[in-house]
């Protein structure tokens, strides 16, 4: 695995070297064109946002055999395959004067060109989904629509493979979807982050159901981020483009009032208000904690009968979690690393994502679309394998997981001084539901204080972040105390 591994890796850095010294040169060499024929009519490279498109037919799968288009003649007579069906290479083009729409241009481009395909192609696959090509080329569901599975393409091949080629060129061209219906009522929506929901909210508009189908053996296989970061990021841009759906004409109670049920839009609004929603866990993670010092009760008192509903709410809600995760073949441990990043994403990811979404309503910023890294380095890799959690970036969205997870920690230090030292016990009673919220925030929170003191690899928290996180949970902590003592002699005088 080690040697692949490398192996692959190399290849990825040749790879890396030939396109930035062909960015940098401004044109391609002639050994590469020679090699590559989609390559051929690419006189000038400008940059990545400026060239034009590719189009090379890899298999034709009209032909009884599956054949690579550069194998020679003669090869291919004597060779006999199994039938495959038709692989395209397609690189579509760019021009700094059309916008590209990111993600949701390129799938749109792949649907346009599949489109074209003799054989009809296969249904279109997105992120763990598959959906059927009418569905996304804007037509409505019809109670007599039927799919026949059985009809087959007789079709004789008429073009060559080159002139097949050059026809689906115009398709991945920058001006194809100009003043037509790609990108709004066809295809993928365009002008969200998350082009996936909202092209998904529109086809159940239109009449379509999806069903959850799981198999025991995995269809899908993809790569997802591999640091904190990366992570919180790529969470950030899903909130920020969830809310932006809900503010706009496609909130699904307005989109889909008589052409959804309620508890779809409901369904949906659960994803759609993740930005918000960080406000609430961001009160809950620093106003109770503060409050502990200032003495103040925020919940019922341990010996009052109104602490019954808060149990109730929490070994439910967690007790439901924890069955569910197990009954879907979880452990425990990854079922609370699931809590530990529920935390760690609405304290920092949504709540970016609304700020965002503020300044955009405000006109401060516009929405763009940030990729989300998921290539690591080689010691990044082995400390992901290793389960050990990455801080080695800086970044605003740590400062506020430690400079929270400081606070916390004070707070949670002094509940338990004053616990000790009260003799009757009427603090426990007071403040208990308080000091066990901080003392989860805190238990939640052990591998941020790993990376703030204990740690001595790369992954560790960066020393900037350290020192601003301390002085800051300092400077709240003492702030909470000083307001303790102003009240108090404000009562004795």
């Amino acid at each position: 695995m080690a040697e692949e591994w490398s192996s692959i890796k190399k290849l990825y850095e040749d790879m890396k070297k030939r396109i930035d010294s062909t960015t940098k040169v401004g044109q391609i060499p002639e050994e590469i064109r020679k090699q590559h024929k989609g390559f051929q009519e690419w006189d000038l490279v400008l940059s990545k946002h400026d060239h034009p498109s590719i189009i090379q037919i890899l298999i034709d799968g009209r032909r009884e055999c599956s054949r690579g288009v550069d194998i020679e003649e003669e090869e291919e007579e004597e060779e006999e395959e199994a039938a495959m069906p038709t692989l395209v290479y397609m690189a579509r083009e760019k021009r700094p004067q059309y916008h590209h729409n990111f993600k949701a241009g390129a799938l749109n481009s792949l649907v346009e060109i599949a489109g074209f395909d003799a054989n009809g192609g296969p249904l279109y696959i997105g992120t763990g989904c598959f959906h059927r090509r009418e569905a996304l080329s804007g037509m409505k569901y019809k109670k007599d629509y039927k799919t026949d599975w059985t009809v087959k393409n007789d079709r004789k091949v008429e073009e060559s493979t080159h002139v097949l080629e050059e026809t689906c060129k115009v398709l991945a061209s920058c001006s194809y979807e100009q003043n037509t219906q790609w990108g709004k009522e066809m295809g993928l929506k365009y002008g969200c982050p998350v082009e996936d929901v909202i092209t998904g909210l529109a086809i159940q508009c239109r009449g379509w159901r999806s069903v959850y189908f799981n198999p025991e053996r995995k269809g899908f296989l993809g790569v997802g981020p591999t640091t904190l970061l990366q992570a919180l990021v790529q969470h950030k841009r899903w909130s920020e483009g969830d809310f932006q759906i809900f503010v706009s004409k496609y909130c699904p109670f307005v989109y889909g009032h008589g052409k959804i049920p309620l508890q779809l839009q409901i369904s949906y609004c659960c994803y759609l208000l993740w930005a918000p929603c960080s406000l609430a866990t961001l009160y809950y993670v620093t106003v109770p904690s503060l409050c502990i010092n200032r003495g103040i009760s925020l919940f019922p008192k341990l010996s009052s009968p109104w602490v019954l509903p808060f149990a109730y709410v929490i070994l439910a809600k967690y007790g439901y979690s924890l069955g569910e995760f197990l009954w879907c073949g979880g452990t425990f441990q990854g079922w609370w690393n699931d809590q530990r990043m529920w935390l760690f994403k609405r304290t920092t990811s949504y709540f970016f994502g609304f700020t965002d979404n503020i300044f955009k309503v405000l006109g401060f910023s516009k929405s763009g679309f940030v990729v989300t890294a998921k290539v690591a380095e080689e010691d990044i890799s082995l400390r992901y394998e290793k389960e050990v959690m990455e801080f080695g970036a800086p970044s605003p969205m740590f400062n506020i997981l430690a400079t929270l997870s400081l606070a916390n920690l004070f707070s949670f230090v002094g509940a338990l001084k004053m616990v000790i030292m009260d003799s009757k016990t009427r603090v426990l009673d007071l403040l208990a539901l308080q000091t066990m919220l901080c003392g989860l925030v805190v238990l939640v929170n052990l591998p941020v204080y790993e990376g703030l003191f204990f740690r001595k690899d790369k992954g560790r928290m960066p020393t900037s972040i350290v020192y601003q996180s301390v002085v800051i949970a300092i400077l709240a902590h003492i702030a909470a105390l000083y307001q303790v003592t102003t009240s108090m002699k404000q009562r004795f005088h």
